[in-house]
């Protein structure tokens, strides 16, 4: 779990988190939505350890920290797996060398150990038999897939995920969605992704903090975005067709 209290970050004269408060549960797929400088990313970066919050604190399991000494700081870095907007592979590595990364660069383990780990973890995201293959000679879906195996080859408490969906169709994007979350629930993990995807909030947004100009406009479930009367979040939600759609069926008890 990860609680934020009252979490403050200004850059300069312009301050952009104004005071969140959030709690990240365990073993669910929690998101983070809200409209283009809302203070998503500035969020996420504060509760990574890139940026250092003005005021406020960030615990995870407990452990705020603020309070924590350099090495258990880095040991925490450790405990996070990241999959980034565009996928961030190395061109110059296989896949299979892409998701032992993390194992060479945190783990004693040897070759062969790091390989059967990657193995299992490419066979887990239904990417059997690329290991040898380059990032540029598989599809985007496929990057993502191999980015999210990658994140979470170590076992991470904690996974971070930044516009998972970016660039893709809306079937992969669905693919990718239901393989976080089902990673999230077998290994228990405490997992956070920005989005601003509707679709990804109606498949896995379990719990839902929404941003509105740097404060928490709402928090909540998929189920209860779409019946809330809260004009911040319906505005946001149902600025396309198809959710004004969903909203009228709903008003009128399909």
């Amino acid at each position: 779990m990860i609680q934020v209290n009252d979490l403050r970050k200004s850059f300069g004269d312009e301050e952009i988190l104004k005071g969140i408060t959030a709690t990240f549960e365990k073993g669910k797929t929690n998101m983070i939505i809200g409209a283009s400088g809302s203070g998503k990313s500035v969020f996420l970066k504060n509760m990574l350890g890139l940026f250092v919050p003005d005021s406020g604190e960030i615990i995870y399991d407990g452990e705020p920290i603020n309070e924590m000494q350099i090495e258990r700081k880095s040991n925490l870095r450790k405990e996070m797996g990241m999959l980034f907007q565009h996928s961030a592979l190395f061109d110059s590595l296989t896949v299979e060398e892409n998701v032992m990364f993390p194992l060479r660069m945190f783990t004693k383990m040897r070759l062969k150990e790091r390989q059967e780990n990657a193995n299992e973890i490419l066979e887990r995201v239904n990417l059997v038999g690329l290991n040898k293959k380059m990032p540029s000679e598989i599809s985007g879906g496929q990057q993502k897939r191999v980015a999210l195996a990658r994140a979470v080859v170590n076992n991470p408490r904690f996974l971070f995920c930044d516009e998972p969906n970016s660039g893709l169709d809306p079937k992969t994007a669905t693919v990718i969605d239901n393989l976080i979350q089902e990673i999230t629930h077998e290994r228990d993990i405490t997992t956070v992704i920005i989005s601003h995807d509707m679709n990804s909030v109606m498949e896995i947004g379990e719990t839902i903090v929404f941003l509105k100009d740097g404060k928490l406009a709402w928090k909540g479930t998929n189920q209860e975005i779409f019946k809330t009367d809260n004009e911040t979040v319906t505005d946001f939600v149902y600025s396309s067709n198809l959710f004004k759609k969903v909203r009228i069926a709903q008003n009128k008890g399909l």
